[in-house]
């Protein structure tokens, strides 16, 4: 007899993590706790990796599937994250410069980021579950979703129109 891992059951395995990983922390939210790997990729399929120092969203298949890059979740409020890349040694922050809001990578190590610091808003996202699909917004900048184009191998970035056509931001999310 087969088990079946339906998308429900890596939303409650999501959920379990963040409820043991908030209980296990240290008090007064000091020091994040419990880092722990996710896979990641739009309802189209595409995945994350890493080219030329910057986060994309495309199609990997065969030998290329190793340049997947796995999302480092640490959980500092329930449905509030630090997200980070190759080990928690680059973040993913929200930068408002202007008029402009982006997505960028920060090397900053994830397990010294504190929920307690303004300066380390930026690198907070709120999760957001519909069904079986998963929503990242900004903490600092409200409003704000990671995003992917339609289009494959285009860098991830954030939109403020998360219904618009043109841009992706429903994403699975699954315990690596």
């Amino acid at each position: 007899m087969e088990t079946c891992r339906c998308p429900l059951s890596y939303l409650i395995s999501f959920l379990l993590f963040l409820f043991h990983s908030e209980t296990a922390c240290h008090p007064l939210g000091k020091r994040p706790c419990r880092m722990q790997a996710f896979r990641i990729w739009d309802i189209n399929q595409k995945t994350f990796y890493l080219r030329n120092n910057q986060l994309v969203a495309g199609y990997l298949q065969g030998s290329n599937t190793k340049l997947e890059e796995k999302l480092d979740v640490v959980p500092i409020e329930p449905h509030a994250v630090f997200l980070g890349i190759r080990g928690g040694k680059l973040c993913l922050a929200c930068v408002k410069s202007g008029d402009e809001t982006k997505l960028q990578l920060e090397a900053v190590n994830i397990t010294d980021l504190s929920k307690n610091k303004d300066q380390d808003k930026r690198f907070t996202f709120i999760l957001s579950d519909s069904g079986p699909t998963t929503s990242f917004e900004s903490a600092a900048c409200p409003g704000w979703f990671l995003c992917t184009a339609l289009e494959a191998d285009r860098p991830v970035s954030l939109t403020n129109t998360p219904e618009e056509a043109m841009m992706v931001t429903k994403f699975y999310f699954q315990k690596d």
